[in-house]
């Protein structure tokens, strides 16, 4: 699958990993929908890389009439590029800790729970649900009749979720669990699906981390002890987009990374 003449959906996109394959895919000749709340990155990104490639939409993933209303604005804009849709990221993501249950025997907060649930699950799969109708209405590519891919991005929290976590990792661990089945659903049309789950990588999400604990993460690294680049991140979704032999796998991007049960 090119990148080249394609437009991607990237929810999250005007900041962190989404911005990175956002940066990827324009560099590559692709065009992409900026799906993100933040309005200052979104026009910031807008641009840096010029209105004719780039077209950014206030969306908030756990609206899905704010989705529906962006998607139908995206596909508007693909009529009028002639870049039809190659895929879809979403990479909006979010993560509030709370212990399911505190020293003074206090359950977590439903409504922590269901913000995480929200955007990193549910915001997940509305998102690709509302795009999919019309990726898979494109005209199939090259000699497999591909018509493109869903790179979703988990979290090693999905496998080795710490304390504080519970609402976080089962968003994530969804999101790898529903891979295999989507792609098993998508194969008839020729989508693939593939989901990422990186560790600890330099974002807006991983920057509000105090010093103890990022310190703490970065013992559990192996090579290289270091957070992961964004663009680290945004090369393996560019494979993910150009392999086709990349299908129903969910990709650990950690540097033999296994997280600590307490920091």
């Amino acid at each position: 699958m090119k990148i080249a003449g394609r437009t991607f959906v990237v929810s999250g996109g005007a900041s962190g990993l989404g911005r990175a394959c956002v940066r990827d895919i324009v560099a590559s000749g692709g065009n992409a929908a900026v799906l993100d709340m933040n309005e200052e990155l979104g026009n910031a990104l807008v641009k840096e890389l010029g209105p004719a490639l780039v077209r950014f939409f206030v969306c908030d993933v756990a609206d899905t009439d704010n989705i529906a209303a962006v998607v139908k604005a995206t596909v508007d804009w693909v009529k009028q590029t002639g870049k039809p849709l190659g895929g879809i990221i979403p990479a909006a993501g979010v993560g509030r800790p709370g212990l399911i249950i505190d020293k003074n025997l206090n359950p977590v907060s439903l409504d922590a729970v269901d913000f995480v649930l929200s955007i990193n699950l549910r915001g997940t799969l509305d998102l690709v649900r509302q795009v999919l109708p019309h990726l898979a209405a494109t005209e199939p590519e090259g000699p497999d009749g591909e018509r493109g891919v869903v790179v979703m991005v988990a979290s090693a929290a999905a496998f080795e979720g710490q304390m504080g976590q519970v609402a976080y990792a089962a968003s994530k661990g969804a999101v790898a669990a529903m891979t295999l089945p989507m792609a098993r659903d998508l194969s008839r049309f020729g989508i693939r699906v593939v989901t990422i789950a990186p560790s600890l990588f330099d974002s807006a999400m991983t920057a509000v981390l105090s010093d103890k604990v990022r310190q703490s993460l970065l013992k559990a690294m192996e090579f290289p002890a270091r957070p992961g680049r964004p663009e680290e991140f945004s090369s393996l979704v560019k494979q993910a987009i150009e392999n086709v032999m990349l299908n129903g796998v969910v990709i650990r991007l950690d540097g033999a990374t296994r997280m600590p049960s307490k920091l």
